[in-house]
Protein backbone atom coordinates (compact mmCIF):
# COMPACT_ATOMS: atom_id res chain seq x y z
CA UNK A 1 0.00 0.00 0.00
CA UNK A 2 1.24 3.36 -0.86
CA UNK A 3 2.27 5.58 1.66
CA UNK A 4 1.58 9.51 2.08
CA UNK A 5 3.94 11.68 3.92
CA UNK A 6 2.43 15.57 4.53
CA UNK A 7 3.35 18.27 7.56
CA UNK A 8 1.34 20.22 9.27
CA UNK A 9 1.68 22.80 11.89
CA UNK A 10 2.32 21.12 15.42
CA UNK A 11 -0.95 22.55 16.52
CA UNK A 12 -3.26 20.68 13.57
CA UNK A 13 -0.99 17.78 14.34
CA UNK A 14 -1.61 17.64 18.14
CA UNK A 15 -5.35 18.19 17.34
CA UNK A 16 -5.84 15.59 14.91
CA UNK A 17 -4.07 13.56 17.00
CA UNK A 18 -6.51 14.45 19.94
CA UNK A 19 -9.39 13.76 17.65
CA UNK A 20 -8.27 10.25 16.67
CA UNK A 21 -8.01 9.80 20.24
CA UNK A 22 -11.36 11.18 21.53
CA UNK A 23 -13.25 8.85 18.86
CA UNK A 24 -11.18 5.73 19.14
CA UNK A 25 -9.85 5.69 15.82
CA UNK A 26 -6.46 6.34 14.15
CA UNK A 27 -5.46 9.25 12.35
CA UNK A 28 -5.14 6.88 9.39
CA UNK A 29 -8.98 6.09 9.74
CA UNK A 30 -9.75 10.19 9.97
CA UNK A 31 -8.09 10.95 7.08
CA UNK A 32 -9.75 8.26 4.96
CA UNK A 33 -13.17 9.30 6.25
CA UNK A 34 -12.51 12.89 5.20
CA UNK A 35 -11.32 11.95 1.78
CA UNK A 36 -14.63 9.78 1.42
CA UNK A 37 -16.41 12.71 2.49
CA UNK A 38 -15.24 14.85 0.62
CA UNK A 39 -16.29 12.41 -2.61
CA UNK A 40 -12.73 11.44 -3.69
CA UNK A 41 -12.64 8.51 -5.06
CA UNK A 42 -11.17 5.58 -7.60
CA UNK A 43 -12.43 5.47 -11.21
CA UNK A 44 -13.35 2.62 -10.69
CA UNK A 45 -15.52 3.63 -8.06
CA UNK A 46 -16.63 6.71 -9.69
CA UNK A 47 -17.90 4.83 -13.12
CA UNK A 48 -19.78 1.85 -10.53
CA UNK A 49 -21.78 5.14 -9.45
CA UNK A 50 -22.63 6.83 -12.75
CA UNK A 51 -23.21 3.06 -14.11
CA UNK A 52 -26.15 2.76 -11.19
CA UNK A 53 -27.63 6.19 -11.36
CA UNK A 54 -27.95 5.72 -15.10
CA UNK A 55 -29.38 2.25 -14.70
CA UNK A 56 -31.86 3.85 -12.04
CA UNK A 57 -32.93 6.95 -13.98
CA UNK A 58 -33.02 5.67 -17.29
CA UNK A 59 -30.44 8.42 -18.59
CA UNK A 60 -27.84 8.52 -21.25
CA UNK A 61 -24.09 8.07 -19.80
CA UNK A 62 -23.02 11.02 -20.68
CA UNK A 63 -26.80 13.35 -19.14
CA UNK A 64 -25.38 10.22 -15.83
CA UNK A 65 -22.21 11.64 -15.99
CA UNK A 66 -22.81 15.57 -15.67
CA UNK A 67 -25.24 14.99 -13.00
CA UNK A 68 -22.80 13.14 -10.56
CA UNK A 69 -20.45 15.90 -11.47
CA UNK A 70 -22.97 18.35 -10.71
CA UNK A 71 -24.18 16.79 -7.67
CA UNK A 72 -20.04 15.80 -6.42
CA UNK A 73 -19.71 19.84 -6.77
CA UNK A 74 -22.37 20.41 -4.98
CA UNK A 75 -21.24 18.29 -2.07
CA UNK A 76 -17.92 19.87 -1.67
CA UNK A 77 -19.32 23.39 -1.91
CA UNK A 78 -21.42 22.72 1.58
CA UNK A 79 -18.36 21.57 3.41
Amino acid sequence: MPRLTITLPPEKHRALKEAAVRRGKTIRSLVEESLDAYGIKTTSQAKSLVARARERSGMTEEAAAKLAVKETRAQRRRR
